[in-house]
């Protein structure tokens, strides 16, 4: 299992192996994040890894912080996304 710096399992993402390879692979430079952010850098990637060295969100004393509460695929109900962080941080975590 591939486990993204967010709590992701990366294998299980319609675009693993097609658009992305894991955000690790990438350096936190996903499709999305190439789209959509003008650092054309996933933001917890970076905070995490890039500006606190940690290899993963889960190395974080603040986990959920506010940036990873907020940040929410657009595809995703409320519900969905609640769900989401409660698995991911538990993966983390563990």
């Amino acid at each position: 299992m591939l486990l993204s710096t967010c709590g992701l399992i990366c294998d299980e993402c319609e675009y693993f192996n097609t658009t992305c390879t894991g955000c690790k692979n990438v350096k936190g430079s996903t499709f999305w994040a190439v789209e959509m952010m003008p650092s054309k850098v996933c933001p917890l990637y970076d905070c995490a890894v890039n500006q606190r060295g940690y290899g993963s969100c889960g190395d974080c004393k603040e986990l959920p912080c506010k940036m990873f509460l907020e940040m929410k695929d657009p595809d995703s109900t409320e519900e969905q996304h609640k769900a989401s962080i409660v698995s991911r941080v538990e993966r983390l975590k563990n």
